[in-house]
């Protein structure tokens, strides 16, 4: 490759990724379809080779889809309703907790000594709750009002399963295309990157969102035997932010140890739901991860939190989609250059001999 075709492929990836950053709101619901697709083509491929037809396997898998997806709004909508209202009871326990317990014990250990009425901060609340109140019902009149908001989100919801379908059922025409535009005398090492890159993505994908579902019904079971009324609520949250290691345990450990103080205000509560999340965090490192995860995608994870922040800050929502593919398929590239860098003789030197 010459300098003038290298700044060439530079200049194209520059603009690519400028050009990915100006449309990342209207592309959002693109790359969130093409993460359906690709999670669903392996089942897809499935049923093909047991002589389903493209077509039959692709409407059988975007109809398990779609009953999935409608199952857990019927499902999670009322729950994390009855959530909030639970929430909004508790406040009252709460601030007499603050009062009664939280604030003569900083008194006592650290000597720290702060006034708060309970009553004017209750009516505070109260009154602030009203405003809420007031403040979301006019915020979505104007948004019912607003026509661009209202066809942002329908475009949102009828582009995601009908682009998922076409994208299913032309998958393999698709990468067969893709194969077909590189040039031949790198076709064979692009494809080997390339199927490196897809074991990980699929390994660290597909095991990674059932390591979240496992965690998050084993911290909900688990919550709730210990009798925590936002045993649903804290942990379906926690085991959905478990992609970024620990953050899911922190979390959840700060959120269940506050929820249990103000419940029950005793050592028994707390230590019991710390003990939850202790448990979970056991059976992920020992069993969850080592099974449907495994350890080839490699990333450290530092380099996962950065990877989700750093996405995040770029490019939204569709940033946080693309962060951990992108960290992986980067972690694959980095392999193969570094081995090239092993044995090439800038490394050697000149006058090295020949490694073996």
């Amino acid at each position: 490759m010459t300098d003038s075709q290298k700044w060439l492929v530079l200049a194209l990836l520059a603009g690519s990724g400028w050009l990915l950053y100006l449309l990342a709101p209207v592309l959002t619901p693109f790359f969130f379809s093409a993460l359906l697709a690709y999670l669903g083509d392996p089942l897809v491929d499935r049923l093909q080779r047991h002589g389903c037809s493209r077509t039959l396997g692709v409407v059988l898998v975007f109809a398990v889809m779609c009953l999935a997806a409608l199952a857990a709004l019927l499902v999670l909508l009322p729950a994390l309703e009855r959530q909030v209202q639970v929430l909004i009871a508790s406040t009252p326990r709460a601030l007499d907790w603050l009062q009664n317990s939280l604030l003569p014990w900083l008194s006592a250990r650290f000597g720290v000594t702060l006034a708060v009425d309970a009553e004017v901060l209750r009516q505070s609340l109260t009154g602030h709750w009203q405003e809420v109140g007031k403040v979301l019902q006019q915020l979505f009149l104007r948004l019912g009002q607003s026509g661009q908001w209202v066809l942002g989100w329908l475009s949102f919801l009828l582009l995601v399963p009908v682009v998922t379908f076409y994208l299913l059922r032309d998958w393999d025409a698709l990468v067969l295309a893709v194969r077909k535009l590189l040039p031949r005398r790198i076709v064979g090492r692009a494809g080997q990157i390339a199927g490196e890159i897809d074991a990980v993505l699929a390994e660290f994908l597909r095991g990674q969102l059932s390591v979240m579902a496992v965690l998050a019904g084993v911290y909900i079971i688990g919550l709730w035997v210990a009798g925590l009324d936002l045993a649903f609520a804290i942990g379906l949250f926690a085991g959905l932010v478990s992609f970024v290691p620990w953050l899911g345990v922190i979390v959840g450990v700060a959120l269940a140890s506050v929820a249990a103080l103000l419940q029950f205000g005793d050592l028994l509560h707390l230590g019991a739901v710390c003990a939850v999340f202790v448990v979970g965090q056991i059976l992920e490192g020992m069993v969850l991860s080592p099974w449907l995860v495994g350890d080839r995608i490699g990333l450290h994870p530092v380099a996962v939190i950065f990877a989700v922040m750093a996405g995040g800050q770029l490019f939204g929502f569709m940033g946080v989609l693309l962060a951990l593919p992108v960290a992986a398929a980067i972690v694959v590239l980095l392999r193969h250059s570094h081995d090239g860098y092993l044995r090439s003789a800038f490394y050697e030197g000149d006058d090295a001999a020949p490694r073996t």
